[in-house]
């Protein structure tokens, strides 16, 4: 019979590893007096040089299937509408445009994911580099979607009008702007407790937007084309780029690994 190390029979106390001072101690532990919690740092050049080996596993991580569908699905109706249009001599305006392209803004709060986020302290790179790899990849996607819905309206309509059809940089702009806000909420829900539901979350809060923006008078004539007076078609287009770029930013702020859901502790009060 071999002796028991008595080692492997001791009971150790918990360590904090978790990089955040504010945490408490686990029940029980003595602290860890004069070896505070220290947050992590990443040396940039040792993450930069591992992008090329992680991009295959972008790339084949990516929800294609998801995707794609979305954007097929509103090409697919808005082409059955757009063969309608042509035999019934009703061409299609942007509205339909706009309709068609809900499923594909829809599909990017389920692209929109973050598997290392548990373990973002212990990966070689940051967690957002996974987020903003698969955006990049769906960029071409909804961008080819965007230009054949832009061809099935110019289908729609007979040869004589196309050249008098009305400017669609405004509808461009207004389509970014949907898809941007719809990466913004996909974010923002993946830092909060709902974090595991992700896109089930994300995608009706970001149609409740859309529609908002769309229906609502107080603010539908300043950010719908054609634009009611005083707005115009131009001035449309930089408030969709502006809410764009906010979008974008507010992205940023919401990928980034040093966020701590429960920062502060709350004070015990014991009654006397």
């Amino acid at each position: 019979m071999h002796e028991l190390n008595p080692l492997a029979t001791q009971t150790f106390p918990e360590v904090l590893t978790v990089p955040s001072a504010n945490l408490p101690q686990t029940e029980g532990a003595p602290p860890a007096v004069g070896l505070p919690a220290q947050r992590t740092r990443r040396s940039r050049g040792s993450w930069l040089r591992t992008l090329p080996l992680l991009a295959r596993h972008i790339a084949r991580s990516m929800p294609w299937v998801t995707l794609v569908s979305g954007c097929l699905v509103g090409a697919a109706v808005l082409a059955l509408m757009a063969h309608n249009a042509r035999s019934s001599q009703a061409p299609l305006d942007h509205s339909a445009v706009r309709i068609a392209f809900l499923p594909a803004a829809a599909v990017l709060a389920f692209v929109l994911t973050a598997p290392f986020r548990p373990l973002t302290q212990a990966t070689p790179v940051p967690a957002w580099v996974t987020q903003a790899g698969y955006l990049l990849l769906a960029a071409p996607v909804l961008a080819a979607t965007c230009w054949g819905q832009l061809r099935l309206m110019d289908y729609s309509m007979p040869a004589a009008s196309v050249a008098r059809a009305p400017a669609v940089y405004p509808l461009i702009a207004q389509l970014t702007g949907w898809c941007a806000i719809t990466v913004t909420i996909a974010a923002c829900v993946q830092r909060s407790r709902y974090a595991g539901l992700g896109g089930a979350v994300a995608a009706p809060i970001s149609f409740a937007f859309i529609a908002l923006s769309w229906f609502l008078p107080a603010i539908g004539r300043w950010l719908n084309e054609p634009p009611a007076p005083p707005a115009t078609t131009h001035g449309v287009t930089i408030t969709w780029y502006a809410i764009a770029a906010a979008a974008l930013v507010v992205t940023c702020v919401a990928v980034r690994d040093q966020w701590y859901r429960y920062g502060r502790v709350p004070s015990r009060r014991h009654s006397g």
